[in-house]
């Protein structure tokens, strides 16, 4: 009796124990999802402009406001006329600190800049094309030109940006587009290396291989998960960069291809384990049957094993995509590291997980650029938790058709 009561108390410690830790680790990943949010949705409510400067126009011109790839466009010379952004058929003078300088002599500027905040507005308002660039503690109460409101980026222009460079000036860009579709470029290649090599060995595993074969080679498949990432870059960046670049004769190695072959030899060994288990789960009853048939070993490897386990296989190769899409290091080594929109995989590229690996310890915190980096790593949250469910939906019990 004493022992009955003994156990019934042993199980509800040790149940409640469970309960409370799967508890505490929901809380604390819930917790971390609002946070990485909460810090990223900001970058929506912050200026682009560069911390204590403003931009400004002269009063006569009907411009409201730009922009951040306006302001860039201006400032790099790709826009040259006011009418290009709705105004009058004005030519846009820029003007920075430097060029202001250059326009008045040092005894107008005042041994101590005091009569600087004074021609910086008389520089805005005798040029109706102008464009200014100022710090803003030299703009006062007399100033006379027009302040432009503050450049904030707007969901259309983070998702369909093609521009990520945080560190210009006036306005920083903050477009997705290069970072997604080279994460996407990158993992794609890497499946569809990855795949047909992967399930080769998965079905001589499962179906070939001997027993003692067998026990030889999978632990050693599943010891190249345990591999750490750099060392995965360090491999490519002596052996890949250098072999791609010269079989392709291009002026650099460090592609999106590369990039692939790393991810794909990394995801391997996740592919081959899950897609094996799979296969072996097909019973020795409905093999045996098929062979009963007449069938040979092969039609009954594609015909029944491979269909049978097809939502195991799937799931392999979901999760497959899913530890390519979350490398950082391995693919930030061998890239390229260039945020341009990818066309080929000869081109370098950037991956969200690199830029944010590259940029973050950088970035001081509360800026833009750091909320802007926080959003992406709320959208590849996003991302790899999308692809976590999928698998987990298709990986259901088997059937036949």
């Amino acid at each position: 009796m004493f022992n009955k009561k003994k156990n019934k108390f042993l199980e509800f410690l040790f149940e409640s124990a469970f309960r409370l830790s799967g508890s505490v680790t929901t809380i604390i990943i819930l917790l971390i999802s609002i946070f990485l949010f909460t810090e990223g949705w900001g970058l929506f409510q912050s200026s682009t402009v560069e911390k204590g400067y403003i931009l400004c126009i002269n009063k006569e011109n009907k411009i409201k406001n730009l922009t951040p790839h306006q302001v860039k466009d201006i400032f790099d010379g790709n826009i040259t006329s006011w009418k290009e952004l709705g105004g009058d058929d004005i030519p846009i003078e820029t003007l920075r600190m430097d060029d202001v300088a250059g326009l008045y002599t040092e005894q107008e500027l005042g041994p101590n800049f005091e009569y600087l905040p004074e021609k910086l507005s008389e520089a805005v308002s005798s040029r109706v094309g102008a464009l200014g660039f100022f710090p803003e503690q030299f703009i006062n109460y007399k100033f006379k030109g027009k302040v432009l409101p503050s450049i904030t980026i707007s969901l259309k222009d983070y998702f369909g940006g093609k521009e990520w460079f945080p560190t210009a000036t006036p306005s920083a860009q903050f477009g997705l587009l290069p970072l997604l579709l080279g994460t996407l470029w990158v993992s794609l290649g890497a499946i569809l290396l990855a795949l047909p090599f992967g399930m080769a060995v998965a079905i001589y595993l499962a179906e070939l291989a001997s027993p003692r074969v067998r026990k030889i080679l999978k632990p050693l498949i599943e010891l190249l998960a345990g591999i750490p990432s750099v060392v995965y870059g360090f491999f490519g960046l002596i052996i890949i960069v250098p072999l791609i670049r010269d079989l392709f004769q291009l002026p650099v190695g460090e592609t999106a291809l590369a990039g692939s072959i790393v991810l794909a030899i990394m995801a391997l060994p996740t592919i081959i384990t899950v897609a094996e288990d799979a296969l072996r789960t097909t019973p020795i009853a409905m093999k045996e049957s098929s062979l009963a048939l007449g069938a040979t070993h092969w039609q009954t490897v594609f015909r029944v094993v491979i269909p049978y386990a097809s939502s195991g296989i799937l799931a392999a190769i979901i999760l497959g995509i899913g530890r390519a899409i979350g490398e950082t290091m391995a693919v930030l080594m061998v890239t390229g590291n260039a945020a341009v929109i990818p066309h080929t995989l000869a081109e370098p590229v950037r991956t969200i997980p690199a830029t944010i690996a590259a940029e973050l310890g950088e970035a001081s915190a509360g800026s833009v650029q750091y909320q802007a980096l926080f959003m992406l790593g709320a959208i590849l949250f996003v991302l790899t938790l999308g692809i976590s469910i999928f698998a987990e939906i298709i990986r259901k019990e088997p059937h036949l058709d």
